[in-house]
């Protein structure tokens, strides 16, 4: 008889629904979801690039000084995404006037959305990957903007505005990964998970 290769678990360290939605998708389900509490202000300087691969990263490996000796091994999996017009970093809007702000400046402009991902495996493997998207809206009038502030999706979003919700109307043009523009790569992230030795 064939000894049961216990599965090893999954944590995500992400309190993001949209994320935990997302790994759903391909067949994921986190055995526990943790908000690892990591200050995510910019420093200095800090580039688009440079600020969503450090956070990334950091939520991971706080999430994993937070775990005792006895726990079981797990693989760790955290995310951040960044919008940015060139080098500017819009924020999260968390009030109405900083999400119309954030849709005046995209107006008509493509911006970048990056997000990256960090992995933890259990014998002390680590990867770091960024995928970067172009996203284009279309010129937005007053009224559009305004319909739009009033459905409430920014709230908390990067960049004042969520692609899979009524902002996909707003949306000319995306290059890249459309799920990574919603905040996980799910092709990559299948990839690197595959290539860990992870198994749902």
């Amino acid at each position: 008889m064939q000894d049961i290769v216990p599965r090893i678990e999954l944590i995500l360290a992400s309190a993001s629904e949209r994320r935990r939605d997302l790994l759903a998708q391909i067949g994921i389900t986190p055995h526990r979801i943790v908000d690892s509490g990591v200050d995510e202000t910019p420093k200095p300087r800090e580039l688009p690039r440079m600020l969503v691969q450090r956070l990334a990263m950091t939520k991971a490996q706080a999430t994993a000084q937070r775990r005792s000796a006895s726990d079981p091994p797990a693989f760790i999996l955290a995310a951040d995404t960044v919008v940015a017009c060139g080098r500017r970093i819009l924020p999260k809007a968390e009030d109405r006037d900083t999400a119309a702000q954030c849709l005046e400046l995209l107006s008509g402009r493509r911006h970048q959305v990056l997000t990256a991902f960090a992995v933890l495996a259990p014998d002390g493997r680590r990867v770091l990957r960024c995928v970067p998207s172009r996203v284009r809206f279309k010129r937005l009038t007053v009224p559009e903007i305004e319909n739009y502030l009033d459905s409430g999706e920014w709230h908390g979003k990067a960049g004042g505005y969520a692609i899979q919700g009524a902002a996909a109307a707003l949306i000319s043009h995306i290059e890249g990964s459309y799920t990574g523009i919603v905040g996980l790569p799910l092709h990559e992230l299948a990839q690197t998970l595959n290539g860990l030795g992870y198994r749902p």
